[in-house]
């Protein structure tokens, strides 16, 4: 398998991810950060473990089946080392974006990892792997654990694992962080804020601050949307990071932009605009995010259930049976400012056992709810994504 092609299943799965999340978060009116990278990499560290048919569920969803060749554990684990090592290699010089990543594995004492799965989380994954003590220490390691995550994503997300959610029955946790914080290309100018209504789903509107920024931006205008790039300072390495924000022309539109782009795989790169226009009005809202979601059920509804119940054929992780039980723990957050962007997310997986007069120039005004991505365009992997139905809730 190419590495277009491993990108490309991420970014699929990202897609795939994007309405299912956000019919979870629909009914709360919530807005939703989530980061599609980390849940791959967790998931793609588990499929490391797995054999049987819980492994096929998960590569169905990793990397499904495309002109008559799937993939295997071993073609995810290869985009895991590729995107550690090229797209979230840390900090570049030149000022360029600050990104971390980590894996970590924790096994309790009493069991002891398989060689085979401890390399490839090691190597592949760069996981720290530490024995602890869960059937006596839980508490602690607990604390442990979200002290690891606080760290790793610059202490944005704190308590990632609520009280209770590992015990005396835990074996083995795997997790996942990653971090972000990037300063715009073409920094907002404080000055220009301006407070404005941003309209609400419910017909209501809410008076936020807007930014604003020179005329020329990269755009794309479609029928009943457009699209805005927003490019991050680049380093001196070859990456180059961007944010995308998808706003519908109607008020309600979110919901059907959403679907529009997880119907098919290339919707995406095909609408992404590649030149700076002249614009007219140019508006978008500060906002800050911070979401937490049960992966477990998005997972499912997407075909992943042996993860879930009893066998969930995890027999490659540890010498010894897993008990059952199997959750997926996911927290993100999100900051868009004059400034720039500082974002995070965690996974955690816990298991048991012509002649016409030009036209005006378009206008962009994020006024009413929109979706919004953050991607590396050189391999084009999707860190993070999201919509904003009201910037005026606090994180």
């Amino acid at each position: 398998m190419s590495l277009s092609d491993s990108v490309a299943h991420q970014t699929a799965f990202a897609l795939r991810l994007a309405p299912r999340v956000a019919a979870a978060a629909a009914d709360e009116g919530a807005n939703v950060v989530f980061s599609p990278l980390s849940l791959h990499a967790l998931l793609s560290l588990a499929a490391a473990g797995t054999r049987g048919p819980a492994l096929d569920e998960l590569l169905a969803v990793l990397a499904p089946a495309g002109g008559g060749c799937g993939a295997t554990a071993d073609d995810v684990a290869a985009l895991a080392a590729h995107v550690v090592g090229r797209v979230l290699a840390g900090a570049s010089a030149g000022g360029g974006p600050r990104v971390s990543f980590a894996n970590g594995v924790w096994v309790d004492a009493s069991l002891s990892l398989k060689a085979a799965f401890a390399e490839i989380a090691a190597s592949a994954y760069k996981a720290e792997i530490q024995s602890v003590d869960f059937q006596t220490k839980d508490d602690e390691i607990t604390d442990q654990i979200n002290s690891w995550v606080s760290s790793a994503t610059n202490g944005l997300i704190k308590n990632m694992i609520p009280d209770g959610a590992i015990d005396q029955l835990t074996r083995v946790v795997l997790g996942n962080a990653i971090y972000f914080k990037g300063a715009w290309a073409d920094k907002f100018d404080a000055s220009g804020t301006e407070d404005g209504e941003f309209h609400l789903l419910n017909g209501n509107s809410v008076l936020v601050p807007f930014m604003t920024n020179r005329e020329t931006q990269f755009l794309s205008s479609y029928d009943d949307f457009k699209v805005l790039r927003l490019p991050y300072r680049k380093g001196d390495d070859r990456r180059q990071f961007s944010m995308y924000i998808f706003l519908p022309d109607d008020r309600d539109g979110l919901w059907n932009l959403i679907d529009k782009l997880s119907s098919e795989p290339e919707f995406l790169n095909r609408h992404l605009p590649k030149r700076e226009v002249k614009l007219g009005e140019f508006r978008i809202p500060k906002f800050k995010i911070s979401y937490g979601l049960d992966a477990s059920r998005v997972l499912k509804e997407m075909g992943v259930h042996m993860l879930f119940c009893g066998d969930g054929g995890l027999t490659e992780i540890a010498d010894s049976p897993i008990a059952d039980g199997t959750s997926i723990l996911h927290k993100s957050f999100v900051e868009v400012n004059e400034e720039g962007t500082e974002a995070a997310a965690a996974s955690f997986r816990m298991l048991r056992g012509c002649c016409r007069a030009p036209p005006p120039p378009p206008d962009f005004v994020a006024d009413h709810p929109f979706f919004f991505l953050i991607r590396e365009d050189t391999t084009e992997a999707v860190l993070f994504m999201g919509h904003v139905l009201d910037p005026s809730v606090a994180a």
